[in-house]
């Protein structure tokens, strides 16, 4: 690989279809995106929009029927099976849902395992492992198996495994989808800060609209391609998160406007406005 550059990963006018004649599905429709070194890229959509799709050809787990993913300078996309593996191992991060971590395995050989397939062996390896693992707040928890540990400790293991070599972008599939709100919020400011201090880019593919504000730029991808974002609001009332123009209902008070998900909720805000709003004035618009 080329020595990185300011664009860390440029895929440019990717096409993917599954099945052929009438039974064909076109997931993504020539998307196109560049990430630079030290951002973070949130992906939203609807179910069934092509992002785990792309998150897959972006992490050289799945090829496209047309279009080039540029990492380092070198199109992945047409690299041998055989190539693909040094790629995914060397120079990109992998963060998922469920964690999938190796349940026979300490949290500091869960680390380990991928540097040994790197070929950092013995000692080495166990060094790295633990100071990743350190560095993350698991230092008394490296002899746990993942059955002992929460939730937040488990993704944390999963965090460190994708950085342990160093790559150059960590892909994350819906990384807090497992986690509470509190747990949730932790990884997330840990993945900004991972990216701020060291450099690194994270691509995230989620439904979790909290997320929104730790990155530097989101996107909508709705019918595999991507499309104006979605102008998201919070109901004052139930605390749902709605998309503006589905909004059932709206009300404005006090020179501000706020929307419900439903005429009830609307209803109730107006019998009594400032129970819902005292210290909220950021969900007006």
């Amino acid at each position: 690989m080329e020595a990185a550059k300011e664009s860390v990963i440029e895929a440019s006018n990717l096409t993917k279809k599954y099945g052929e004649g009438e039974t064909e599905v076109t997931a993504l429709r020539n998307v196109s995106l560049e990430v630079k070194r030290g951002e973070v890229v949130l992906i939203m959509g609807p179910s069934g929009s092509g992002k785990t799709t792309l998150l897959s050809i972006l992490g050289a787990l799945l090829k496209p029927s047309s279009g080039s993913v540029s990492l380092g300078g070198e199109d992945i996309a047409v690299l041998s099976e055989s190539e693909l593996p040094d790629v995914r191992l060397n120079h990109l991060g992998f963060i998922f849902q469920d964690f999938n971590l190796l349940s026979a395995l300490t949290a500091r050989e869960n680390v380990e395992v991928v540097l040994n397939l790197a070929g950092v062996k013995g000692a080495e390896a166990r060094k790295r492992a633990e100071a990743f693992l350190t560095d993350l707040g698991l230092g008394e928890r490296l002899d746990f198996r993942p059955e002992k540990l929460s939730g937040g400790e488990k993704q944390r293991v999963a965090i460190a495994r994708a950085l342990a070599n160093e790559p150059d972008i960590l892909l994350c599939d819906e990384p807090t989808a497992n986690l509470d709100s509190k747990i949730g919020h932790d990884i997330i400011r840990r993945l900004q800060q991972i990216a701020k201090n060291q450099r690194k880019s994270v691509v995230i593919v989620s439904h979790d609209a909290r997320i929104k504000e730790h990155a530097d730029r989101v996107l909508w991808l709705e019918d595999g391609e991507f499309k104006q974002m979605a102008v998201m609001e919070h109901d004052p009332v139930c605390e749902m998160s709605i998309e503006r123009e589905k909004a059932a209902a709206s009300v404005t008070y006090k020179d501000k406007t706020y929307y419900f998900c439903s005429k009830g909720c609307a209803g109730e805000f107006q019998e009594n406005p400032e129970k819902f709003i005292a210290g909220e004035g950021a969900h007006a618009v």
